[in-house]
């Protein structure tokens, strides 16, 4: 197979990838607390196990017309690197409901799950049976004190995530920051997992809870859609050099050692 081909197929199979993140950020613009996920790619001469020297590896939703330093040898391939997500803050949306905690600020819920302490900007709580604040998907919001039971009418959270009920103090949400975003991965249900158990959480200062709001997804869907686009356009040019390459390759093959 001829180098062009190479080429043209790295490059399809990364418009291709990166068409499936984009639509499953697109899938996910009404989602509470979402954040959209980024992919990222490495440029790659044939024979290296390493990107291009000079090349940073850039993510292709950016926005930016530039993926890679130039200029790059005409046979580098694309590769798939991995996404990371952007945890930058979504709107607030004035919903009202009392138990409805939107963030404003670096830092995320802590929630029990089976698998440990995971983390979440969702904030449309609500109550179980047992009068403790949960998830939609029934986990428990820890707060300093660990479970969090409501029990009475009045709830009312400051910005700090101190809860009042009729009154009365029963404990105060617990808010955590992490050194770095990149020690977290996604696990599923807009929640995160330590990637590295040794980094430990910080309580989170520069953080306020809105209460009676929700934090929206940051997807910016027309944004994204118009990179569908570009990325739509650019897989079918890539097709049409896999098309070329192959139809000049065939002709090739053919007329090699055809009598004339």
């Amino acid at each position: 197979m001829s180098e062009a081909m190479y080429v043209a197929a790295s490059g399809s199979l990364v418009h291709q990838i990166r068409m499936e993140i984009l639509a499953n950020n697109l899938s996910n613009v009404n989602t509470v607390g979402f954040k959209e996920d980024r992919t990222v790619f490495g440029a790659y001469l044939p024979s290296a196990s390493d990107p291009v020297e000079g090349d940073t590896q850039e993510d292709l939703s950016a926005g930016g017309a530039a993926i890679f330093p130039q200029p790059l040898p005409s046979n580098f391939h694309l590769a798939f690197e991995g996404t990371k997500t952007n945890f930058s803050g979504g709107q607030l949306k004035f919903t009202g409901n009392p138990l409805d905690l939107g963030l404003e600020g670096d830092g995320f819920f802590c929630i029990k799950t089976p698998e440990g302490t995971q983390y979440t900007r969702k904030g449309n709580f609500t109550l179980d049976n047992d009068g403790l604040l949960v998830t939609q998907e029934g986990q428990p919001v820890l707060g300093l004190g660990g479970e969090i039971k409501i029990t009475g009418k009045d709830v009312l959270v400051d910005a700090k995530g101190n809860i009042a009920v009729d009154g009365k103090q029963v404990g105060t949400i617990k808010l955590v920051a992490f050194p770095q975003s990149n020690v977290l991965k996604k696990v599923g249900n807009t929640l995160f997992a330590s990637v590295d158990q040794q980094v430990t959480e910080n309580a989170a200062e520069e953080i306020k809870v809105n209460q009676g709001s929700i934090e929206l997804s940051n997807v910016d869907g027309l944004r994204v859609m118009t990179e569908m686009i570009q990325v739509l356009r650019a897989y079918e040019s890539y097709k049409k050099v896999i098309q070329s390459v192959d139809s000049a390759t065939a002709k090739a093959i053919n007329d090699v050692g055809a009598v004339k």
